[in-house]
């Protein structure tokens, strides 16, 4: 893929290059182009079932949560030391796992452990308790959905000599029959590809969602919120990001270079900063769900979580098929304020960012619309964003206005 060296500078990877080499002699499992890893069913030791389990968490998320929680307006309007302002986090570990899982077909349920790795001297146990109701009370709100998510317990680490705030990740396992994965292989040019758009409000949330999910929230933290707090909070970033030069950039890769406060409400987004920053990844399970239930799987030949790599992550499906995306949602607020704030290009925005969907499904045009229909019932729009084709050069290609930004395997 093309240009990523802001947010590799910033001591993060869209493209994880590096991390695929790393586990490039790994054994793929039974599905080699499934979203996620697929292994025969060990426990059961039935031919008919797999199994998957799967690891993800929030990221660097969790720093805008203990900033918003550390800080104090001068101001009528003060916000109160409120540990619940973390208990988001907990959707954001879980959804971040599921979401992916979605991606092979498994719709639940799900079975979950959760970790907690924190510095105990700035991270209390009142915190721990949030995050932790955090989870059980997203998993009741998932059950009215018809959702199955089954919390096994965890682990909570204090290890402030290597967590310098807190750490939020969970593993997620899930059973499916074999006949049930979706792993990409049916992909065919003349396929369409539909959007599910990761702003607004869904009728499973409770309140507006920025769209901004858990992806990228290194690049967004440093581009939108200023200087002050990195002074204030020096646990808030990596050491060396202070220095005038890095990895051979500009010293304008520093960190918290922004113009903002977490508590700024900024009138473009409706909210402050740091809630934009916070709202809660948005889980698809429920539209998933229903479109698997009542449309013939046959006719669903791959569904893509666009989280790292943002509009690129298509690119990773087991298919020679290139993906035409030319109709795009409407860029959300955020992440218009996240470009103008840092300049950065439109290539890398769209490799870092979601852009206004982060799930995609690759259909047969027949059932399109019955997808775009069931996902609007949920209150999460939906739309033919682009299609499937053969014979360019490049994997990916994003239409934005007279534009086309052309990405390469």
């Amino acid at each position: 893929m093309e240009d990523s060296r802001s947010y590799e500078a910033l001591g993060a990877s869209s493209a994880k290059t590096g991390i695929y080499t790393a586990i490039s002699s790994q054994d793929k499992g039974l599905f080699h182009g499934s979203f996620c890893k697929i292994i025969p069913d060990v426990l059961a030791g039935d031919p008919n079932y797999c199994l998957a389990l799967h690891s993800d968490g929030t990221g660097t998320k969790s720093i805008v949560a203990y900033l918003l929680y550390n800080m104090r307006q001068n101001s009528s309007h003060t916000l109160e030391n409120d540990p619940s302002i973390f208990s988001s986090l907990a959707q954001d570990a879980l959804v971040m796992n599921t979401d992916d899982l979605l991606c092979i077909g498994a719709t639940g349920p799900f079975i979950v452990s959760n970790t907690i790795g924190r510095n105990r001297f700035l991270i209390d146990d009142k915190i721990v308790q949030a995050i932790i109701e955090g989870y059980s009370n997203f998993a009741s709100t998932m059950a009215l959905t018809g959702i199955g998510i089954y919390l096994s317990g965890g682990e909570t680490a204090d290890i402030g000599d290597l967590v310098r705030t807190l750490v939020v990740d969970a593993s997620v396992f899930c059973r499916l029959k074999r006949k049930d994965v979706i792993d990409g292989s049916r992909v065919v040019a003349g396929d369409v590809i539909i959007g599910l758009a990761s702003d607004g409000v869904a009728n499973y949330e409770t309140y507006y969602n920025s769209g901004i999910g858990s992806n990228g929230l290194t690049l967004a933290r440093h581009v939108l919120l200023k200087g002050p707090l990195r002074d204030r909070f020096p646990e808030v970033s990596e050491p060396s990001l202070n220095t005038s030069a890095l990895c051979g950039y500009d010293k304008i890769y520093a960190a918290y270079r922004g113009q903002y406060c977490v508590t700024d409400y900024v009138e473009e987004l409706g909210m402050t900063v740091g809630h934009a920053l916070l709202s809660p990844t948005r889980t698809y399970a429920p539209v998933i769900k229903r479109v698997l239930e009542h449309l013939d799987e046959r006719h669903i030949h791959a569904i893509v979580h666009c989280t790292g790599g943002g509009q690129t992550k298509c690119a990773g499906l087991n298919t020679d098929v290139s993906f035409i995306k030319n109709d795009m949602f409407s860029i959300p607020p955020i992440f218009k304020l996240i470009q103008k704030a840092s300049g950065l290009s439109s290539n890398e925005m769209y490799q870092v960012f979601n852009m206004g969907h982060r799930m995609e499904l690759i259909v047969d045009p027949t059932v399109a619309h019955a997808v775009i229909n069931i996902s609007k019932e949920f209150g999460v729009e939906a739309k033919e964003i682009g299609f499937c084709t053969t014979g360019p050069e490049y994997k990916v290609a994003i239409q934005e206005g007279s534009k086309l930004l052309r990405y390469y395997e």
